[in-house]
């Protein structure tokens, strides 16, 4: 189309390569502008259109270059009315080589980074600072743009967990990062919007086919959160509400899981900010899960002195951390819960915080009400540690247990059984109070008792548990026993001690001690007494006990023999009767309680079963291993007759055994009375 004369301030269009000049002045007004820039390739921005706020200065230099079309409308030159315009054909402007072309791919990031011009990025923020002034956050986005733009290397997975915590900033040289946080020191003021252009700007990279490589992007949040970590915690409502949004498209999830995790390896306590925040509520979905657990490892581990955390765990954090660490068949998988198993004690550390004897009693309604009886053993275990140690450290623990303890009884027993396997690792000085509760829980337990509480069994066993307690409280008896035992032997060997060092009785220390205050000439009195008294008797004994005991044998012989006669014939009868009339019995008293159940009123019934069942158990339990025991007894001592006897047993053969037992037993007692008397003898002689 050609250009049109008339209508100063209109709109013409030329094709590429040309230029429209004002009539009577080829240089006058803005005929000497070009539109795309001069031709040795130095771009020269038009500063007459209007800029927009959310283009940079990056992207007006190389992405509009890309999208140039053939024909082009640009602004006609200011155009003098009173002058004819000037028909002559403009002259050809040379064509600039685009030197900005697509960005190749590197291999790898780190060719990328050797490849990068610092220089020349230097100039461009240079170039952004004195076109947009007063606008940082254009700056910002110029910087973020040209990195990302120049760093195209293949793609990680989002949340780079094969290479170090501070990847891929950490491949920044010194010069860069100098660049870097001078012109972040700058844009101070817009640093949080910065931050989510980067963030919003990778999650719709995430949408394109094939999408650009982000490591710009995630260089430029590292370089924020790396000095301004909180930052990224200030609005979590906000990232946890976008977090859900994407709940089905895992990339973009663990892409906002690790921006907002790097402010955590600067700050522990931002880092527990954010798990908490937005970590812990994804904990149960298989896609995000495995990511959580490794950051939090990977927190804890950068970070030995939990004191800086201190706080930031409260128990509405903490028990679905213990829920999920111990309870089985979790949505977590064995290895992420056997992994938060091992995390627990520091997790622990940290939700207990600096003073957990003021902290510990909010804990304890929690940790009692998960000890049920049927909770798996790793958990009870814990469970059972952890009230232990409330109660130690914390007096208030106790008060609460005493408020939930008719709520809590079987819990409480478990507790109350543990207590009493742990009672001697417990501090003396924390006995006392827990005495206190335990004996208010022992009367509790009798009026629970009385009134005859639906949780009877749990009540009994806390009772029992209480009564063990206060036992254990108030010490164990002495043992007089052992003390008396020990004593005995500490002085029979410091006797033989004395003894022997002096060579006799007469000149150790305790017979000379004995002799000085008398007790030695007495004894020996009285030893002489004995000893004449024992040799009377032996005499005596001697002469008498033959004829008194043949004389005994020929009175009582008649009656043995009757006896034995009867105690034969009631063993025969037994083993022959017994037993079926005990059967007879046990069936009578049975159809006899079936006859009674079917007349009897429930009561009635209800007695004799128990009545039924008392005697049964006295039968099967009792009378029935007495009576086995019996026979077998009748039955040994019948073949042992049988076998001294050689035959048939006859009183005669008794008769002969019952004297060789009274003949060995008296030789015995002879040879015993003859060796005391020998030792007295020799003790005498040596005086």
């Amino acid at each position: 189309m050609a250009a049109r004369a008339a209508g100063g301030g209109r709109w013409e269009v030329v094709k590429k390569g040309r230029r429209p000049t004002a009539g009577g002045g080829g240089r006058g007004g803005g005929g000497d502008r070009r539109a795309l820039g001069e031709a040795n390739g130095v771009w020269k921005y038009d500063l007459t259109p209007p800029i927009q706020t959310t283009s940079t200065l990056y992207e007006r230099g190389f992405e509009k270059i890309m999208k140039r079309q053939n024909k082009e409308q640009v602004p006609p030159p200011a155009v003098d009315p009173k002058k004819p315009a000037n028909k002559k054909q403009p002259k050809k402007v040379a064509t600039v080589t685009n030197q900005n072309q697509k960005q190749g791919r590197f291999r790898s990031l780190e060719e990328a980074m050797r490849a990068l011009d610092v220089a020349a990025l230097q100039k461009e923020l240079d170039k952004s600072q004195s076109v947009f002034v007063g606008n940082p956050s254009v700056w910002l986005k110029d910087l973020a743009s040209y990195l990302n733009y120049k760093l195209q290397a293949p793609q990680s997975e989002p949340t780079l967990s094969q290479h170090t915590h501070d990847y891929p900033y950490s491949l920044v040289s010194r010069e860069l990062r100098g660049i870097i946080r001078g012109l972040l020191a700058k844009a101070s003021g817009s640093l949080d919007l910065f931050f989510d252009h980067c963030l919003f700007t990778m999650l719709q990279e995430l949408d394109k086919t094939p999408g650009e490589s982000l490591h710009g992007y995630r260089i430029c949040i590292q370089a924020i959160l790396q000095d301004k970590p909180k930052i990224a915690t200030m609005n979590l409502s906000k990232f946890l509400e976008l977090l859900r949004s994407h709940q089905n498209r895992p990339a973009k999830c663990l892409t906002i899981m690790w921006a907002l995790g790097q402010a955590g390896f600067a700050n522990l306590t931002e880092g527990l900010k954010v798990w908490l925040g937005i970590m812990l509520p994804v904990l149960g979905i298989k896609s995000l899960s495995p990511f959580a657990i490794s950051y939090l490892d990977r927190l804890l581990l950068m970070h030995p002195n939990l004191t800086k955390g201190f706080g930031m765990i409260g128990p509405k954090d903490f028990f679905p951390l213990l829920d999920f660490a111990y309870m089985p068949n979790n949505s977590l998988s064995p290895s992420l819960q056997e992994q938060l198993c091992k995390l627990y004690p520091r997790l622990k550390v940290l939700a207990f915080g600096a003073k957990p004897e003021s902290t510990l009693h909010t804990y304890f309604p929690s940790f009692l009400s998960r000890a049920t009886p049927n909770c798996p053993s790793g958990m009870k275990k814990e469970l059972l540690g952890s009230l232990t140690q409330c109660l130690t450290v914390d007096p208030l623990s106790t008060s609460i247990w005493r408020q939930l303890y008719i709520k809590h009884l079987s819990q409480s027993s478990l507790l109350l059984e543990h207590l009493l396997k742990s009672w001697e690792r417990i501090p003396k000085k924390v006995q006392k109070p827990l005495q206190e509760t335990i004996q208010s829980f022992k009367l509790t337990n009798q009026e629970l008792l009385k009134k005859g509480s639906s949780n009877n069994q749990h009540v009994v066993t806390c009772d029992v548990a209480c009564k063990g307690l206060l036992q254990q409280a108030r010490g164990p008896r002495p043992p007089w026993t052992r003390l008396l035992l020990l004593l005995l032997v500490f002085a029979i060997g410091f006797l033989c001690h004395d003894i022997r060092s002096h060579n006799s009785f007469h000149a150790s220390l305790t017979g000379r001690l004995l002799q000085s205050s008398g007790f030695l000439p007495a004894g020996q009195q009285v030893y002489a007494r004995l000893y004449s008294y024992s040799l009377q008797g032996y005499s005596w004994l001697e002469e008498t006990l033959p004829a008194c005991g043949s004389h005994l044998l020929t009175m009582i012989q008649p009656s043995l023999q009757q006896a034995w006669a009867h105690t034969n014939a009631t063993v025969s009868f037994l083993s022959a009767h017994c037993a079926s009339h005990l059967a007879w019995f046990s069936d009578s008293f049975t159809s006899l309680s079936q006859r009674l159940q079917i007349q009897l009123p429930d009561t009635l019934h209800q007695l004799l079963h128990y009545l039924r069942e008392l005697f049964l158990l006295l039968y099967q339990s009792v009378l029935l291993p007495i009576w086995h025991m019996l026979l077998e007894a009748l039955s040994r001592a019948q073949e042992y007759c049988h076998e001294v006897c050689r035959g048939e047993v006859t009183w005669d053969c008794l008769r002969t055994q019952l004297n060789e037992a009274v003949h060995w037993t008296w030789l015995c007692l002879q040879d015993i009375t003859v060796a005391f008397l020998d030792w007295g003898l020799a003790m005498i002689s040596q005086q």
